[in-house]
């Protein structure tokens, strides 16, 4: 894997993400942060690693195991099938973050590949988890001081008036099935912080 077969996946990898990254924040108003935080989740994660190791091409992979086992590799015949270079991925990961209006250089890009050739220690993970603990607890901060308090009492009358609607319109509602789809829609994106 280390016969850049790794290497050629990352950048594959780079490039969608700048790509999903522009066509989700292209297509609405959403800032590059809030793409972040609001749409990117394992499943989209998950969903670029499998367009990423599909473009890794046979042609790689073949480069890869000749040198372990060139008796079982087919040499290619010609060079017409070949991956785009390395050079014209990087350019196209250059191109879609400047469109995003990030500061990019193709050596930026190549130290963002290499970076994760490192070994993470321990003492380096816990360093990350620090940080994110301090970048939580300031977040909290910021929130907390832009929230009013809620007393305990009016949290449990507003919970007890949404469950007396919950059951209303669950009885009352001509289409059931849109009536629960809201309903839990509502609970999950509206009344779970309470």
């Amino acid at each position: 894997m280390d016969q850049q077969v790794i290497s050629n996946f990352k950048k594959l990898y780079t490039r969608e993400l700048f790509r999903r990254c522009f066509e989700m924040t292209d297509r609405s108003s959403l800032t590059l942060h809030e793409f972040w935080r609001e749409h990117f989740d394992i499943v989209s994660c998950l969903q670029i690693i499998t367009i990423a190791w599909i473009g890794v091409s046979q042609i790689n992979l073949n480069s890869a195991w000749r040198n372990l086992l060139p008796d079982c590799v087919v040499k290619p015949a010609s060079r017409a099938s070949a991956p785009a270079p390395e050079s014209a991925v990087l350019e196209e990961i250059v191109s879609l973050g400047r469109t995003m209006g990030l500061e990019v250089t193709e050596e930026d890009v190549y130290e963002l590949v290499e970076e994760h050739d490192r070994d993470l220690t321990t003492e380096l993970l816990v360093e990350l988890q620090k940080e994110v603990m301090e970048e939580q607890t300031a977040f909290g901060e910021e929130e907390e001081m832009s929230e009013e308090q809620l007393s305990s009492m009016e949290l449990k009358e507003a919970c007890q008036m949404w469950v007396n609607l919950q059951t209303f319109v669950q009885q009352h509602h001509p289409d059931k099935a849109l009536a629960y789809r809201l309903v839990s829609s509502f609970d999950t994106d509206i009344m779970s912080p309470f």
